[in-house]
């Protein structure tokens, strides 16, 4: 099975300037662990995951004030849709992380997320 078939095609997308909360109420809002941030300075999409917000808040961080900017990751690492799910979790087991931005090209086209995998492999619907 390819990364294609297993990503989540429908991604939610944000900007540096959002602060943490908004981020954590679309989060919340959409049930997904992730946001891609497009900045236009920046060479490609940085990513927010859950965790970024969560070590932010654990340092005593205000959600209201805080930028995305300030706490994602900013060269957030990629797959191609062809690639198997095998080399992807591979690759996100070495990285220690929970989300592949999927590009074709120069295009996002969706994000493969832990859950996407645990989802495919035990060929249980998505809720």
């Amino acid at each position: 099975m390819l990364v294609r078939d297993a990503m989540t095609k429908t991604v939610l997308t944000i900007g540096p300037a959002h602060t943490l909360r908004q981020a954590a109420q679309q989060m919340a809002e959409r049930k997904v662990g992730a946001a891609l941030v497009m900045d236009p300075e920046a060479d490609g999409p940085g990513i927010l995951t859950e965790r970024d917000v969560l070590l932010a808040v654990a340092q005593g961080q205000d959600p209201e004030a805080e930028l995305v900017g300030t706490h994602l990751t900013p060269d957030a690492v990629s797959a191609g849709p062809d690639w198997d799910l095998e080399r992807a979790a591979a690759t996100m087991v070495r990285g220690g992380f929970r989300h592949l931005v999927v590009c074709d090209g120069p295009d996002v086209v969706g994000v493969l997320s832990v859950r996407d995998l645990v989802r495919v492999w035990s060929a249980v619907p998505a809720t």
